[in-house]
């Protein structure tokens, strides 16, 4: 568990508005773009390389839903090998992103290591948070907003989970009543920053997969709007240019959310520890009601001795003055 001083010493550690939000995350990302690309390019080429074992192109002119299904089953296996894979390329760039900032030793290899003590407490969080979301969005599913809601309050709810097991406690109790807290803190705020962050993400993927098929398709509109070009989308994804630049595009992409929700966790935490700092200040200024009237033994004993000073010398007087002004500051 880090502690607090050196927590602030990490990049994205203060208390963010919408405009220090993008603004910190364009910089850090720029400041370690180097080691997060050449991370997230050989997790996206791993990724690439175990999802070409899954056969989607026997589906494309299937029509017999009874035996989609059953290729759909086939694939149970294969798909549940990558998300893990993915789940733990994630804890990997978590870590780092996290902790290299706060200690020179902590390399990627070093990342690696460490990221396995956190893999299986952190898919039974996630297995947990699903059937929560899934509670969630049927809840939702009256209104097409309702069901917008719920999947960005469960978004926001995922942010801030690795944060917390990996800088806080493993205990995975412990990592969901701390998410419900953090993530209820300034719910607006966090519910509104991850709105704005996932639209953006989602613009930029498609951006990047336009960009990607221009070349297949002639240009860039056509490969948005062209029905032509998304029938032929299964054949285009065999070939090895765009095998090469869906890597490369999945290694820009890959440390995105790993940076948001690291910012999420260190802004709740900075505001945690501003909202505790004002409150031993205001402690501190509190003024009682005894304050605010004089003590009575005090005041007797100011009155005697102003009285006795009356009978004194001079020296005597200023002896007895200073007495008295001790008296009144107590």
């Amino acid at each position: 568990m880090i502690n607090m001083d050196n927590l602030k010493n990490h990049p994205l550690y203060q208390v963010h508005t919408l405009d220090t939000v993008f603004n910190s995350l364009w910089d850090f990302y720029k400041n370690n773009f180097a080691k997060l690309f050449a991370m997230s390019l050989i997790m996206a080429a791993v990724l690439q390389y175990a999802a070409s074992f899954i056969d989607f192109a026997s589906l494309q002119n299937e029509t017999d839903i009874n035996v989609i299904i059953e290729k759909m089953q086939e694939f149970i296996v294969p798909i549940g090998i990558i998300a893990v894979i993915n789940i733990f390329f994630s804890v990997i760039i978590q870590h780092y992103i996290l902790f290299n900032p706060l200690d020179e030793n902590s390399s990627i290899l070093n990342s690696f290591l460490r990221s396995f003590k956190y893999l299986l407490p952190y898919i039974v969080t996630l297995i947990l948070l699903s059937i929560f979301g899934a509670m969630a969005m049927a809840l939702g599913a009256i209104f097409i907003i309702g069901i917008i809601f719920a999947a960005i309050y469960v978004i926001t709810l995922y942010m801030f989970i690795l944060p917390i097991m990996m800088m806080e406690s493993i205990n995975i109790s412990y990592t969901i009543n701390r998410t419900f807290k953090l993530a209820h803190k300034n719910f607006w705020t966090n519910f509104g920053w991850v709105a704005v962050f996932m639209a953006l993400f989602i613009l930029l993927s498609i951006f990047i997969s336009a960009l990607i098929l221009a070349p297949f398709t002639g240009n860039f509109l056509r490969s948005i709007f062209s029905p032509d070009a998304s029938a032929n989308i299964v054949e285009i994804t065999k070939t090895p240019l765009y095998i090469a630049l869906s890597i490369i595009a999945g290694a820009i992409t890959m440390p995105l959310m790993p940076m948001f929700s690291t910012l999420l966790y260190l802004n709740g935490r900075a505001k945690e520890e501003s909202g505790t700092q004002n409150n031993f200040r205001n402690e501190e200024r509190k003024v009682t009601v005894e304050d605010l009237y004089a003590k009575p033994y005090n005041v007797i004993n100011l009155s005697i001795n102003i009285s006795t000073c009356i009978y004194f010398s001079t020296q005597k007087q200023q002896d007895c003055q200073k007495t008295g002004k001790r008296l009144l500051q107590t």
